[in-house]
């Protein structure tokens, strides 16, 4: 990825001060007007396109920052020479707050599966972090295919290779951050989370779990090339910057209000920046992203992958970092490019969400017809297993349901399970039987096979 190019230095009252400033400032005025809803581009795609009438594109430049001032909100977080950060609300941004946030803290927009008290919930959940898991890492380098990483993390096998180890890792992060979602954020805290990231998978295992020490060669974020692209901040000033991170996480460090969405962001943003750790600290960043977002309701956002959309594209989002740090601490490029990130997110959930449930609904009317293969009382459990992945029959139970005696209700169980529609696991003294992993697919395949 090339470096983008540096935004020119601008100065107002240098260009006011010559001889044709007050015609500069009536052609200015014109991009004032229109700046609060653009596109927000940064210099580097703004220097490829044509200025307005009038101006050079440095004058253009100079008069989109002037009206972005304007619009431009103080943080409580600093970059590396003490600057504050900032960050704009234009109108694009307000629109993807609103949908976010109608879409991932109500239960109204959300869509039936993965509300609370529905049985596909835990399903999708899962399935959502192994996904997450998977592309997270391999956004950091992890080499292994989808599928195998999947049947590893399904079938709780050991990893075999590191890059196992680091998806195997981010899973057991993500399910780490569920639980403490309710949590205050703290430096311990992301350190723990660096821990389960990182177990087993650096050079040195002393490193895992603590931000880097003063005398410590410092991690810089560079190609392959030996280009540089960020020096992150001394490891002197590692504690102190934690915990102001935290502060910020946590809402307790400023009176401005920061909508809840964009202190997510901003705290992914603002780890990745420090950068305190050897390494993992992309995966740590998105924990604590996904951290945010539950921790201030926004539920539905465990059901979102945002990795694996970042993955398409990882030079835009690279640059999205780059771009802010370079036009002076403007964090309003990172902030509109996670947004319209979570956004791709929301509409693809939905659009999985609606394509199972419409494969769902076609296998209960495929398993209508297949009477043939199995009983009425086989028929009638692998439905309900469908709707409700986390059951568990017993011989009791199954015998109960369609008045059987218990070697008949065994003989029915134990005939889905040798066809690999339902999991035998012990319960107590006894056994039970759970749907399959992957029944929907697998019932699929045995509906296309009985109308051969």
């Amino acid at each position: 990825m090339r470096m983008p190019a540096l935004p020119p230095t601008v100065d107002l009252n240098s260009r006011l001060a010559k001889p044709d400033g007050a015609e500069f400032l009536e052609r200015a005025s014109i991009v004032w007007e229109s700046a609060v809803g653009d596109r927000y581009l940064p210099w580097d795609e703004l220097r490829n396109r044509r200025p307005p009438e009038g101006l050079t594109a440095e004058e253009w430049w100079l008069a989109l920052k002037v009206a972005r001032s304007s619009m431009r909100r103080m943080l409580p977080l600093q970059d590396t020479q003490g600057r504050s950060f900032t960050y704009a609300l234009p109108d694009i941004a307000l629109r993807g707050i609103e949908m976010i946030s109608k879409h991932t803290s109500g239960r109204i927009a959300a869509p039936a599966p993965v509300l609370p008290d529905a049985p596909t919930r835990d399903r999708y959940v899962i399935s959502s972090l192994i996904e997450e898991a998977i592309t997270s890492s391999q956004l950091e380098g992890a080499v292994t295919t989808r599928q195998v990483a999947k049947e590893m993390l399904r079938s709780g096998r050991r990893p075999r290779t590191v890059d196992e180890l680091m998806i195997l890792n981010n899973y057991r992060g993500m399910l780490r951050v569920r639980e403490v979602s309710n949590e205050p954020l703290s430096p311990a805290l992301i350190c723990e989370f660096h821990s389960i990231l990182t177990e087993g998978t650096l050079e040195d295992p002393a490193r895992s779990g603590r931000a880097q020490l003063p005398g410590e060669l410092r991690v810089v974020v560079s190609d392959g090339n030996g280009q540089i692209f960020h020096r992150p901040p001394p490891a002197e000033e590692l504690p102190a910057r934690l915990e102001a991170l935290c502060d910020f996480a946590n809402a307790s460090s400023d009176t401005l209000y920061v909508p809840p969405v964009v202190r997510a962001v901003l705290t992914h943003f603002m780890l990745a920046y420090d950068h305190p750790f050897v390494d993992g600290n992309g995966r740590t960043a998105r924990l604590l992203f996904y951290w945010s977002m539950l921790n201030q309701d926004y539920w539905l956002a465990e059901f979102l992958p945002i990795s694996r959309l970042l993955r398409k594209a990882p030079a835009q989002y690279a640059r999205s970092f780059l771009y802010s740090e370079q036009d002076d601490g403007d964090l309003t490029y990172f902030v509109l490019y996670q947004l319209k990130i979570i956004q791709r997110a929301i509409n693809d959930l939905h659009e999985y969400l609606a394509r199972k449930v419409a494969e769902d609904l076609r296998m209960r009317d495929s398993l209508r017809s297949m009477s043939g293969t199995f009983n009425h009382r086989q028929l009638a459990l692998l439905e309900h297993a469908l709707k409700n992945p986390a059951a568990r029959y017993t011989v009791a139970s199954h015998g109960r349901s369609h008045g059987i005696v218990p070697q008949t209700a065994r003989t029915d169980l134990r005939g889905l399970e040798q066809r690999g529609l339902l999991t035998k696991t012990t319960m107590g003294r006894g056994h039970a039987w759970e749907p399959a992993s992957e029944l929907g697919r697998l019932l699929d395949h045995a509906t296309r096979t009985s109308a051969r």
